[in-house]
């Protein structure tokens, strides 16, 4: 047999090599099944064992190529053509390569012995070799249990590897329980060496897992496979302050443990060459805990999400065992998609009624050849309820008292559960006198008779979880146990992975459950339970959501991953982005876990890696183009990783396209390959996309800028990054667009100061601003930044077209932020701008400009002019492109901002504007112009008091907005509704709304508007009889708008605190506090009367109606008749359109009562 570390040839029997003391390597290198020596292929999935293999097949070592990539760059564009970057180009491979390095997490364990110079002064040179050599092998025996690798023997130390040549899931836990095994076998070598040597050892032992690359070190003749980096520093660190026979963690161990140890903490001590403190800790003990479910039930788990229809079947399964029907339930799911969740539901359910037995089994990772594992473990847990601290007497005591309980002869039934249990027999007994087989067989039909005698008294859940990890026997009992099924009132619950197979098929009383992964709707509803109810941002839910594919494991450990990075700030409701958004990494919990599912690939794992560097979706063509295999090998390789269910194919090659079942472990594939490696992938790809997916390369040149990018062109790339976000940008697609534009940003930072490369960022940050508007909102600072810095740039490289989205830009932004002087200056200076180019589309967007400032700051009337100039040079056929440039169309916004018509007093004309823009944005297919137009003619309709169409459009932009990531009009709309909401009745739900909406309003930078919806959530405090809560709202209003200089709706504001101060002297009256009631409508006369001046000079018609309706209400009321009707009818019969509206129809019903 082979050495793996020294390549010695050693006899088949032994199990260290003779050479160099290395442990031999007794496991499949493929599925990690235990083999024997010599053989040359692994009974349990027929792989080809090291040494012996005679694999054509794919291997590691041809897709990772082992120059450095220092030189990619440097290849011509005709060699990366000719297919000559690297070994990409290679031939396939003729045999099975030494594995090639590669980027892991790893469990690193150091072991030292103590004071082993004082050892070497007491022994001879002959005796210290074969202390030394029993000390290795005991420590070897332990961690090949618990499927460790020993890297090396440093002297009379150990280095140790937990989670390479293969990773399982729980290396860390795996690293520690050796830990501890090895100070447990030291203990008992110690008993031998005391008798026989005069001598006893001590060990010191210290565990770290961080990132590491592992790779081959060494000459030709002589290589070994070792790790690299910090982290085997930091775990001799650890060993070397362990006080003798203690073990001593990091703190990023202690957090993958989870739970299943006993620690203690030692505080933060000083590590030599470490640069920061790390708090450690020492292992003491496993703790009693079994499962992850057990360690979090301590803490509190995650409410369970989608599973009602699993559940319900369960339950139905378990009400019919309690009728005295027996039922089999086969729970199968990939690994953390929530097998062991459904079963504690259950479990919970059972154990809730006072005559149900429970028995819960679950096999172990460790014990796959250890017979009857779970049942032991039942029997010791559960049933006899050993402590440690009892001797083997009273143990054996606690199982004569069972035994007899169950009616079961003592004489025949004790010694074979005291086999079973490794219980020393008292002289009471004899030993079983029988062949191994038939103790066996004796054995199963005991713990079956019990089993069947106790559902017998009451119904029984017998459940085993983890049959991909069980031992023979124990699958022979749950055989036996399944047989009996539909005699005795046991529901017999058994959960396994997708990798197992059941021997049970056919049965009448057996049903199979499979556990798909949670919709999206329900992966967000997870989320949002583990974010205790507080709100995400959006672009980070989708994130997860997406990488997580619906796995509640994968979607509880990125979240709280998430939760507790940094990466947010925690306010009173919602969390807060704290900078930008990165993608998220893989949780270092789940890291071991996606690398385990990898390392069982064997052969194949290089072509998963190849496919995870094109992406999470493939085309097989690309693929094929890129690849350095056969197309017999590629395709048996990816037929090997869709059978895996690493990968879903759809169609038929060469037409297939590949997709990686989850995004974690595409990201776990590409992030286990070396930087140098990805590198001359990316490179490879990048050129093959150009020469022979031109196609491909126009449509999406993300993905070319993506991987030119990651080859370490930054200049080649940037142009990409400029036109994929143009691209995502036209279809309104403004958080991709975002991405991309800023993507080309941060490259720009990287190459070198140039006017060519002020021009390339002027046009990203032109680009930029738009998307960023449509998202964050015009008032965002982010918005700013970008238009600040473009109209800087332009100052730099010149040119007025590029100058006019600048300032275009900074003017939306100070108009949204209220600083509607500022803007005025940049709408002025786009006028001057317009006049000098004698542009008609640069003369729109400043039309529109002074339009909208002029409408705030109240002078309606130039405000209206401008607006209808602006339109009256617009054309479809010519504009329609400039909804990009300027992040919407400039006849949509001339049209549909029709405010200042129906201030003006034109209703109707403001009615069929909004509907004529609405009608435009659909005709051109513009999401955001659309969303503008719809936000107006909500407003438009709430103008003339028309709850149920302001409710109707205002949702229809809530959907669209949503939909599309506009943060701006999102808030506008809620307000919207709420009053809508409130108008129709339903108060404390459109209050809700209108508060939800400003506070999103003002989240966005935005202050324009604040004095309007001030005075719509003041008028439905007053409709719910809240009148102190509307002074208030009125009092802020009133102060913004005279703060803002935004008059508009200033009118209203006075008036709605008369309409206020007259409920409140109605309400005194009542109550008979009426003194003060003549001062209070004095008041209110006061209000109305300012309404109308303010109104009047604003040329504000339907705002001076309102007033004069409210006045004339009150003169009635105290006898005024003939002025109030002259007053009324003045301001009514100017009016020409608009007699169907509420407010006209108020004034006609008040003139034809006095008349």
């Amino acid at each position: 047999m082979q050495c793996p570390r020294c390549a010695a040839q050693n006899r088949e029997a032994v199990r260290f090599c003779e050479d160099c003391g290395s442990a031999l390597s007794l496991a499949c290198p493929g599925c990690g099944a235990g083999v024997v020596a010599g053989k040359r292929f692994c009974g349990a999935c027929g792989a080809a064992l090291p040494g012996h293999s005679r694999d054509h097949s794919i291997s590691s070592q041809t897709a990772a190529p082992n120059h450095p990539a220092e030189g990619v760059a440097a290849h011509s564009v005709a060699e990366a053509e000719r297919g000559t970057v690297s070994l990409l180009a290679s031939d396939p491979p003729s045999g099975v390569a030494a594995p090639t390095a590669e980027r892991r997490q790893l469990t690193v364990m150091f072991c030292d012995l103590v004071d082993s110079t004082v050892l070497a002064s007491q022994l001879d040179p002959e005796e210290l070799r074969e202390v030394v050599r029993a000390y290795q092998e005991a420590c070897a025996k332990v961690i090949a249990r618990f499927e460790g690798h020993i890297a090396q023997y440093l002297g009379d130390g150990l280095l140790v590897y937990f989670g390479y040549p293969l990773a399982h899931e729980d290396d860390p836990q795996r690293a520690v329980r050796a830990g501890l095994g090895v100070v447990e076998a030291l203990r008992q070598l110690n008993l031998h060496l005391a008798d026989e040597r005069g001598v006893e050892l001590a060990v010191r032992l210290g565990i770290h897992t961080g990132p590491v690359v592992v790779g081959d070190l060494g000459s030709d003749q002589r290589q070994e496979q070792q790790a690299f980096g910090q982290t085997l520093n930091v775990a001799a660190r650890l060993q070397g302050i362990a006080v003798p026979n203690t073990l001593v963690i990091s703190a990023w161990t202690f957090q993958l443990l989870g739970g299943f140890f006993a620690c203690r903490s030692l505080g933060t001590p000083p590590l030599k060459g470490l640069g920061q403190l790390m708090e450690v800790y020492q292992v003491l003990s496993e703790s009693t805990a079994r499962s992850r479910l057990e360690v979090a039930g301590s803490t509190g788990l995650t409410p369970l999400v989608g599973r009602e229809q699993e559940v319900g079947l369960l339950l139905e399964r378990w009400e019919q065992v309690r009728e005295g029907t027996g039922q089999v339930v086969l729970l199968c799911g990939e690994a953390g998609i929530g097998k062991s969740r459904l079963v504690q539901v259950l479990t919970e359910h059972v154990a809730a009624e006072p005559r149900a037995w429970l028995t819960p089994c679950r096999c172990s990772p460790y014990h796959r050849n250890s017979a009857l594992y779970p049942m032991i473990e039942l029997l010791e847990r559960v049933a006899l309820r050993f402590e440690r601290e009892e001797s083997p007497p009273q143990k054996l005591s606690k199982l004569e008292g069972f035994l007899v309980q169950y009616g079961l002869p003592l004489a025949e039934a004790v010694p074979l559960f005291a086999a079973l249990l490794s219980l020393p027999l008292t002289a009471d007994y004899a030993p079983p006198s029988m062949s191994p087989e038939q103790q066996k067989q004796r054995t199963l039909h005991a713990l079956l008779t019990i089993l069947l005698r106790i559902a017998a008294q009451q119904p029984v859940l017998f459940v085993v979880e983890d049959l991909h990890w069980v031992d023979p026997s124990t699958l022979e009992l749950l055989s036996l146990v399944i047989d009996q099924g539909p005699t005795a009132p046991i529901l017999v619950l058994l959960t396994f992975r997708p990798d197992f197979s059941p021997p049970w098929a056919g049965r009448s009383h057996l049903m199979q459950m499979t556990l798909n992964r949670l919709p999206r709707r329900q992966a967000t509803e997870m989320i949002a339970r583990i974010a205790r109810g507080k709100a995400l941002p959006p672009e980070l839910i989708e994130q997860v959501v997406s990488k997580t594919d619906g796995v509640p494991l994968f979607v509880e450990e990125l979240t709280k991953t998430m939760l507790e990075s940094g990466l947010l700030r925690e306010r009173e409701d919602r969390y807060e982005l704290t900078g930008p958004l990165a993608p998220l990494a893989i949780p270092a919990t789940l890291h071991d876990s996606l690398m385990a599912r990898l390392d069982r690939l064997g052969a194949v794992k290089g072509l998963a890696q190849l496919g995870a560097t094109l992406g999470r979706e493939f085309s097989y063509e690309l693929f094929w183009a890129v690849s350095p295999w056969d197309e017999e090998t590629l395709r048996r390789g990816l037929r090997q990783l869709v059978e895996a269910e690493f990968l879903y194919q759809r169609g038929l090659p060469p037409q297939a396209t590949f997709v990686f079942k989850h995004a974690l472990i595409q990201d776990a594939a590409y992030q286990s390959l070396l930087r140098s490696t990805r590198q001359q992938y990316h490179h490879r790809i990048a050129r093959v996309l150009e020469a022979q997916f031109p196609d491909t390369a126009e449509t999406q040149p993300e993905l070319l800028a993506h991987h030119i990018t990651e080859s370490g062109l930054a200049a080649e790339a940037i142009p990409y990054w400029q036109q994929a976000g143009q691209r995502a940008a036209e279809r309104s697609a403004n958080l991709e667009a975002i991405s991309h534009l800023n993507r080309g940003l941060e490259l720009l930072a990287t190459i070198p100061d140039t006017p060519e490369r002020a021009e390339q960022e002027l046009e990203l940050q032109i680009a930029l601003g738009p998307a960023l508007a449509a998202t964050k909102g015009y008032g965002a600072l982010e918005v700013e930044r970008a238009y600040a810095r473009a109209r800087e740039l332009c100052q730099q490289v010149g040119g007025t077209a590029r100058l006019v989205p600048a300032v275009a830009g900074l003017w939306f932004f100070y108009h949204v932020r209220a600083e509607f002087r500022t803007a005025l200056e940049q709408a002025e200076y786009l006028r001057t701008l317009a006049e000098r180019e004698q542009d008609p589309a640069l003369q729109m967007q400043a039309h529109f400009a002074l339009g909208l400032d002029l409408f705030h700051i109240g002078e309606l009337a130039r405000a209206q002019a401008h607006l209808d100039e602006g339109f009256a040079l617009y054309d479809p056929q010519w504009h329609r492109a400039l909804a990009l440039r300027y992040g919407q169309d400039p006849g949509v916004s001339c049209r549909g901002y029709v405010r200042p018509l129906w201030l003006l007093g034109y209703p109707d004309r403001a009615l069929r504007g909004s509907q004529e823009a609405v009608a435009l944005a659909r005709e051109l297919a513009h999401p955001f112009s659309l969303a503008f137009a719809l936000n107006w003619a909500a407003t438009v309709h709430q103008f003339r008091r028309e709850a149920q169409a302001t409710q109707e459009q205002a949702e229809a932009l809530i959907a669209l907005a949503t939909e599309h990531g506009f943060g701006l009009w999102v808030p506008f709309a809620t307000v919207l509704r709420g009053w809508a909401l409130a108008e129709q009745g339903h108060s404390e739900e459109g209050i809700a709304w209108m508060r939800q909406g400003m506070e999103g309003w003002r989240a966005t930078g935005a202050e324009v508007d604040r004095p309007y919806f001030l005075a719509l959530l003041a008028e439905a405090y007053g409709r719910a009889g809240e009148v102190e809560a509307a002074f208030d709202l009125l009092a802020e209003g009133l102060a913004l708008a005279h703060k803002y200089e935004e008059l508009y709706w200033e009118p209203e504001l006075h008036r709605l605190k008369g309409e206020l101060l007259l409920k409140q002297a109605a309400s005194q009256a009542i109550s008979g506090a009426a003194a003060a009631e003549p001062s209070i409508v004095a008041e209110a006369e006061t209000c109305f009367r300012r309404a109308i001046d303010v109104a009047r000079h604003h040329e504000a018609k339907s705002a001076e109606l309102r007033a004069v309706v409210s006045l004339s209400r009150l003169w009635q009321r105290q006898g005024k008749r003939e002025e109030a009707d002259q007053r009324l009818a003045e301001i009514y019969n100017w009016f020409s359109e608009g007699f169907d509206t509420a407010d006209l129809r108020e004034a006609k019903t008040m003139l034809t009562k006095v008349s």
